[in-house]
């Protein structure tokens, strides 16, 4: 399924980074991202190992404060509310990680269902029940009663996928959502990301450098270099492979090739 790119000027900006520079201390990461994320966008955060990403990501769900600039989730700055604020704020987003991030001693119901006991003051016949839903909207229906040691890696991908849904958010963030996983795993997930956007009208953000994935689920996106240290491509991916005169850019698009075919995968 090929991403319409041409409505994304028609959205509303769901989250804004301003002039922001993420840090450790005096060593800069990255410096002067400026990038929109509309509302509705599978937005891509592309890039080589080492630029960032992941780094973006901890600014983007609260776990790390900006050197300076400014993240903002519609009007509200999100740095600069109070801690309680950024708390409300948190819980209208889901997070899934690289290895699911699943309790080891939790059937899967049981993690899904820890959000909602934390979040939620709903009964624990209606919470089980939740939980069995997400884990149908994943293909996991009737694993309820599993350990996540007795699946595989790409149903615990999905099973991670059920909880970061478990509250209904309206921002996804997805670290690396295909790492590990074999071609037709990492197809399924795209189509499943793909369907959960289209169905829950969320935004979902991708922290990946996986090319099949960034051109076949991408509407929006953008390019941190690790030599600059700064952003060098903001849009479509697919109108960046073809636009940018970048080498860098243009390398890691094509697998250093410099063959700008716009797949749809």
């Amino acid at each position: 399924m090929c991403p319409d790119r041409n409505i994304a000027d028609k959205r509303q900006p769901h989250i804004r980074v301003v002039d922001l520079t993420m840090a450790y201390g005096d060593f800069v990461i990255q410096r002067n991202l400026n990038f929109t994320i509309y509302r509705g966008d599978i937005f891509i955060v592309m890039g080589v190992s080492g630029c960032g990403k992941s780094t973006l990501l901890k600014h983007l769900t609260g776990l790390m404060r900006p050197a300076s600039g400014r993240i903002l989730f519609g009007d509200v700055d999100f740095w600069a509310v109070p801690e309680y604020r950024r708390w409300e704020l948190m819980e209208r987003c889901g997070v899934s990680y690289q290895d699911g991030a699943l309790w080891s001693s939790m059937t899967l119901s049981e993690n899904i269902s820890l959000p909602l006991e934390q979040y939620t003051s709903l009964s624990p016949g209606h919470i089980r029940r939740l939980a069995s839903l997400k884990l149908s909207l994943v293909g996991l229906k009737g694993f309820d009663d599993f350990f996540p040691a007795q699946i595989s890696g790409g149903m615990r991908k999905r099973a991670g996928l059920a909880r970061a849904m478990a509250l209904d958010p309206e921002v996804l963030f997805f670290d690396e959502p295909s790492a590990g996983l074999d071609p037709v795993s990492s197809k399924r997930l795209d189509d499943l990301i793909l369907e959960i956007r289209d169905s829950l009208g969320a935004t979902i953000v991708v922290i990946t450098h996986e090319l099949a994935s960034i051109f076949s689920i991408g509407s929006n996106g953008v390019f941190l270099d690790n030599k600059t240290k700064t952003m060098l491509a903001a849009g479509h991916p697919r109108d960046i492979l073809r636009t940018s005169k970048n080498q860098r850019v243009i390398d890691f698009l094509t697998r250093g090739t410099g063959k700008r075919e716009l797949p749809c995968v």
